[in-house]
């Protein structure tokens, strides 16, 4: 098993969602984690085999077992953007031309984000694992950009390995038996299709009411395209 400390100013986990809010997630999901990991490691998740476009999920990816802790629980906050976009049919087309090439429709939006992020990433899988460490060596072959918390302006602070057990709000499925913090449980993304967005997977998670070293079973979660 490989444990990662993962800190970060900012962070955005957003489901599929259309209009002037766009959400997030309240703490790091599986599916975001599991994308950090194959970054970490090398792995092209997106049209690795030539074929796939940008979008698609890339055939052959290894599967990952794993669990996510929140070392402290992040803040939630809100920020106002315009939005720049060119829109469906012709509407507002009349502002082409004051917009020079532009994107030309405006609207005004609301974004939520994730302020102080420390969280514990517990990883099984053999497959995997050592490809994470040499990637946190530098030794990976990395074809693209930096690692980054579900926005590529919200960049990592802190990516490394932990290699004593390290006390955290694991977030486990509700099962009736384990203490977890039911204000704080949420629906978090497990594995993302963007080609078909019902496809997707998501399930229940709730933090634990006290920290732990021990991970508990209804924590593990396994990745899989």
């Amino acid at each position: 098993m490989l444990l990662l400390r993962v800190t970060a100013p900012f962070a955005a986990f957003r489901p599929f969602a259309a209009g002037v809010f766009r959400p997030t997630a309240d703490f790091l999901t599986p599916s975001a984690a599991y994308g950090l990991l194959l970054n970490i490691a090398g792995i092209e998740m997106r049209g690795a085999d030539g074929k796939t476009g940008p979008t698609l999920i890339a055939a052959g990816l290894p599967p990952v077992r794993l669990a996510i802790g929140a070392r402290v629980f992040p803040e939630r906050q809100r920020l106002f953007q315009q939005l720049h976009n060119y829109p469906v049919g012709n509407t507002g087309i009349e502002k082409a031309p004051l917009a020079k090439g532009s994107k030309y429709n405006i609207k005004p939006v609301v974004r939520a984000f994730l302020s102080s992020i420390d969280a514990v990433i517990a990883v099984d899988s053999p497959e995997l694992e050592e490809k994470i460490r040499k990637g946190l060596r530098g030794e990976s072959q990395r074809g693209y950009g930096l690692p980054f918390l579900g926005d590529n302006a919200f960049l990592v602070d802190r990516l490394e390995e932990v290699a004593e057990p390290i006390s955290a709000h694991w977030y486990c499925r509700p099962d009736g038996e384990t203490e977890t913090e039911k204000r704080r449980i949420s629906r978090l993304t497990v594995a993302v299709d963007r080609e078909d967005v019902w496809k997707s997977r998501t399930e229940l998670f709730a933090p634990l009411k006290d920290s732990t070293d021990a991970i508990p079973a209804s924590a593990w979660v396994e990745v899989a395209y």
